[in-house]
């Protein structure tokens, strides 16, 4: 085998890859800078402008507004990739998909720290005048939102950024004012003094939706209740775990469905036995239910019990308080009322009944024909008992701390109470449980429950199209699509189960409730004509456009009234402020509606999409607020994603310190790696984060950047001109462009269903092994030796059989290259934007954003192709396979020093092979392929490839110095002895227009 005949150097009429684009993305450094070339670009406004010019169907995902409080997170990042990811997409896809950031600026986030800031300099907030204080809270919110803003613009999110919807600006609070006044005008809005949970820490009501659930360790204690209508001392036995309740007792409730019975204590155990004395004696009668005896024994530490009769609790009559025989206060009757929500599977089949601590308590009380106002309200917004008539030794004890370093810690009222109650001889039983209860998700302090005058929505009162809220709502959910679908369910369940909505809080910063009362306690929303009504209405909305949320509280009422002829005596302002739930369900309202970017009566937006736990907040507070005022819901879909959670799915948390900011991430390895690893997982579950996480994706950044600087590189020079027509290339290409035409529909179909993850897995395969290990490596040699097309001219028929090939290539390289800058950009908006400015489309536009998804040409879909082509490649993956042993034992150095003989038992795998040259598509200097089952013996098989043999042979010829295939030299041009006839008619048209 001769190396050389000639001394010719051929490189120079090689093609060999060039571009600019860096292997190495440089992303910590570089992202700023492109996003200042998209801010300097004013990207977001050229791409409304040329949506518009396309006259593209408007798609509107509404961003659920963070709190204006505190530096972003992991979590609220991912949130918002997440959507930026959805909006570019559907841009791309030929939408007008607009995004319009927001914040939500009231509330007890911000007025919680704005405390805390005064605390510091020695002020409670009682000692700042409320319109400084609320002049404090909105300049603590405006810092945040500029803060925020700029956090979430270093993500690459693309939006509106200079004109956000804020729930503060005075137009949004006036109309969050207008939307409750449209809703009181229907008759929803009641006041109540039912119990509703309220936060002693941060003295106001709470929503469901503001509290989380926790464990807790609390006493609990069994009383008994004197039965004077039976005369013979026995007494009734009731169970609760919040002794600090017994004091505003009023009734006792029971079951008609569960069977009771009178059992007399026989034996008990003695205080040598317990170490302390019991509270049981015998000779005790009490009262409880057959199915519980056991269990209240046994807590009383009662040896033998006997069962001496059956109890009617209707029979019983009035009780008498626990507490009777301390003070006056407790010597009222405690009424025996029957209740469904007595069961027998804990306690002692009855309850302890306080109609202003237990929504249960306030229902059968007032079901039972009894009156709210009969009840008695014991506990102040502390949380501590006052009431004129209380006993001193009961007067200001707190329930739960509410300063200090043990806030939100058991205070003195139930080991009072336990006490009192020990004293009283009526304390039968303690000890201590845990229980699973109400905490404020602010605070973290345990709520209680308690009846105050609030405002409420009803939930179940008939509206103006003759159906409740809550039918409206469950309507709206059947009529909502959910990603993922469980969220339906979930929603359904939280409506059909839940209280009328409490709207009122008793804080400072916050959109005000916007009613004047009269004497009677009516709003004049119900109180007046409706004329008169709709005029103070508007007056009450102007003055807010005009003045904000200080329009209402500093203006006197007077201002209000005088004008239509009423007077102030008359009315009582109303200071509660609305639930901030209220006020970011409103948001469809003035970030949609009055923006003009969906009817203001029936337009809807095309998708909501928060964390899962937004479904009892922001999907049912914008659900129930659109359902009072329009009878529909705001949004088409709901989209839920799930939470951060670290490598062994912990969730993230400062004290165990296994947190990562996306400040970090972007200084290590640029936020396109955070995208990645957003749209790589199952967002809608849990996402699991780690070092070793984030360096996976990194490895995926690193493959599809390769892949694209390889295209770009194979590319270089490309123009249109070299383009070929569809019906010219060789199958292999065409087979290329069917995956085009399948990833297409695939792709498109995913970002309809947010499925990122299924984008990012089809890619990731058709990079890694249809483009780098099949198409790419089969091609590299026509790409780098055929004929190249600028030296078209010189091309004869023989030469332009090779130079089509090539031309085939490129062309189709090309339209690989315009899929995936596009299909990528929404995930990796950077990259694909610094690839596009190194292509030949950069002269299409001024951002790969303001492309679209290219459309498939009509032909491309070839089943027929494809199937043949998986025949090809079942024959090529096992001789890629035999080569491979070859190069590790060192028998050869590369693949073209290979002429394999395979041995093929399935004709019909042979027959694909027609019009394909083997070797080629094999990277071998020649291939044989021999219709056989059995082979020569021995021979390299695959397990899961049946009827394949491969017999890696050496090839023949001499070494070509151009392409390094192996040729017999006999069948070399005499003028270029040492080259194959292809590379010697490339090098030839070569010559011919090189000079």
């Amino acid at each position: 085998m001769t190396d050389s005949l000639t001394a010719r150097d051929y490189r120079d009429t090689l093609f060999l890859p060039a571009t600019e684009f860096p292997m190495r993305g440089g992303l910590p450094k570089r992202e700023p800078d492109w996003i200042k070339r998209w801010d300097d670009l004013k990207l977001y406004e050229k791409l409304r402008a040329d949506a518009k010019a396309r006259g593209a169907e408007q798609w509107i995902l509404h961003d659920g507004p963070p709190y204006a409080n505190g530096h972003i997170h992991l979590g609220t990042a991912m949130n918002k990739i997440v959507k930026d990811i959805i909006v570019r997409s559907h841009q791309m896809a030929g939408y007008d998909a607009a995004y319009l950031p927001g914040w939500d600026c009231h509330g007890l986030p911000i007025e919680w720290k704005v405390e805390e800031e005064f605390r510091s300099r020695g002020k409670t907030k009682d000692d700042v005048p409320p319109g400084e204080f609320r002049a404090a809270c909105r300049a603590y919110a405006e810092k945040w939102v500029d803060i925020q803003k700029q956090e979430f613009r270093n993500l690459g999110i693309e939006g509106e950024w200079d004109n956000p919807y804020l729930t503060m600006k005075f137009e949004s609070e006036a109309s969050i004012v207008g939307e409750f006044l449209r809703m009181a005008m229907t008759g929803s809005l009641v006041r109540g003094a039912k119990p509703i949970m309220w936060s002693p820490v941060e003295r106001t009501a709470l929503a469901e939706a503001e509290v989380e659930y926790q464990d807790r360790k609390v006493p609990v204690i069994w009383v008994t209740f004197g039965v004077p209508s039976r005369g013979d001392g026995a007494k009734l036995v009731i169970w609760t775990t919040t002794p600090w309740t017994i004091p505003a007792n009023q009734a006792v409730s029971y079951s008609t469905d569960i069977s009771y019975g009178l059992f007399e204590v026989e034996e008990v155990m003695t205080e040598e036995e317990l170490g302390f004395p019991p509270y049981a004696t015998a000779g005790d009668r009490l009262i409880m239910a057959d199915k519980l005896a056991q269990g209240v024994m046994d807590g009383a530490k009662v040896k033998s019990f006997k069962r001496v009769e059956d109890i009617d609790p209707a029979s019983l009559g009035s009780l008498t308080h626990p507490l009777a025989n301390m003070d006056p206060f407790f010597q009222h009757d405690v009424a025996m009322l029957a209740g469904d929500h007595v069961t027998d599977d804990a306690g002692t089949g009855f309850v302890h009944t306080a109609p202003a601590h237990g929504e249960d308590d306030f229902n059968v009380w007032v079901a039972s024909g009894r009156k709210a106002s009969e009840i008695r309200d014991i506990v102040n917004p502390d949380g501590a008992y006052q009431h004129p008539e209380l006993p001193d030794v009961l007067q200001g004890l707190d329930i739960i701390r509410t300063s200090g370093k043990k806030r939100g810690e058991p205070g003195k009222a139930n080991s009072e109470v336990i006490r009192l109650l020990a004293e009283s001889g009526n304390l039968l039983a303690r000890g201590i449980t845990t229980i699973r209860d109400a905490h404020s998700w602010r605070s973290k302090a345990p709520v209680i429950r308690r009846a105050t005058p609030q405002w409420f929505i009803s939930m179940d009162k008939p509206g103006p199209n003759g159906k409740t809220l809550r039918e409206n709502a469950l309507k709206a959910i059947e009529d909502t699509e959910f990603f993922p679908a469980v969220g339906r369910n979930r929603l359904q369940s939280m409506v059909e189960g839940r209280p009328d909505w409490l709207i009122s809080r008793q804080r400072n910063w916050g959109v005000p409730i916007t009613i004047f009362v009269n004497k009677e306690g009516q709003p004049h929303t119900a109180a007046l004509p409706q004329a008169q009504a709709d005029q103070l209405n508007e007056a009450i909305k102007s003055a807010i456009a005009a003045g904000g949320v200080e329009a209402w509280f500093d203006t006197p009422a007077e201002d209000f009234l005088s004008p239509l002829g009423l007077s102030a005596d008359d009315w009582d302002k109303v200071t509660d402020v609305l639930d901030v739930w209220f006020d970011s369900g409103t948001t469809h309202a003035f970030a949609l509606r009055e923006r003009g970017l969906i009817d203001a009566e029936t337009g809807q937006a095309n998708l909501y999409m928060e964390g899962s736990d937004q479904h009892r907040g922001w999907f049912q507070s914008s659900l129930l607020e659109c359902c009072a005022t329009r009878g529909i819901a705001p949004y088409k879909q709901v989209l839920t994603h799930g939470f951060i959670v670290d490598s062994q799915g912990k969730k993230m948390s400062k004290s165990i310190g296994n947190t990562i900011e996306p400040e970090e991430i972007q200084k290590q390895y640029g936020i396109e790696i955070l995208r990645i690893w957003t749209a790589s997982g199952d967002y809608t579950e849990d996402l699991r984060i780690s070092d070793e996480i984030i360096k996976g994706s990194v490895e995926t950044y690193r493959k599809l950047r390769n892949t694209v600087r390889y295209l770009l590189g194979a590319l270089d020079g490309w123009t249109e001109d070299e383009a070929l027509a569809k019906e010219n290339m060789p199958s292999l290409e065409r087979w290329v462009l069917h995956r085009l035409a399948e990833l297409d529909q695939q792709i498109r179909a995913a970002y309809t269903v947010y499925d990122f993850k299924r984008i990012m897995a089809l890619l990731i395969n058709f990079c890694g092994v249809d483009l780098s290990a099949v198409y790419f490596d089969i091609r590299k040699d026509s790409l780098y030796c055929d004929p190249r097309f600028e030296t078209l001219s010189a091309w004869d028929d023989e030469t332009a059989g090779y130079g089509n090939r090539r031309r085939a290539a490129r062309t189709v390289m090309a339209a690989v290259l315009e899929r995936l800058l596009t299909w990528l950009a929404p995930v990796m908006p950077f990259t694909m934007e610094e690839a596009f400015l190194e292509s030949h489309l950069k002269s299409r536009a001024e951002s790969v954003h303001l492309l679209q998804f290219p459309e498939t040409p009509e032909g491309w879909l070839n089943s027929d192709l494809a199937a043949r082509w998986a025949k090809i490649f079942t024959v090529r993956r096992v001789v890629t396979g035999a080569l491979e042993i070859e190069r590790r034992e060192k028998r050869i150095g590369a693949s073209l020093e290979a002429a394999p003989k395979v041995y093929i038992a399935d004709e019909a795998l042979i027959d694909a092979f027609k019009g394909e040259d083997p070797a080629d598509l094999f990277i071998t200097s020649g291939a044989e392929l021999i219709h056989s089952a059995s082979g020569d013996g021995g021979g390299f098989t695959l397990d899961d490839t049946s009827g394949v043999i491969v017999y890696p042979e050496k090839a023949d010829g001499i070494k070509c110095r151009r392409s390094w295939k192996y040729f017999d030299p006999a069948t070399a041009d005499p003028n270029f002895p040492d080259i194959t006839p292809r590379d010697a008619l490339a090098v030839k048209a070569w010559d011919k227009v090189a000079g």
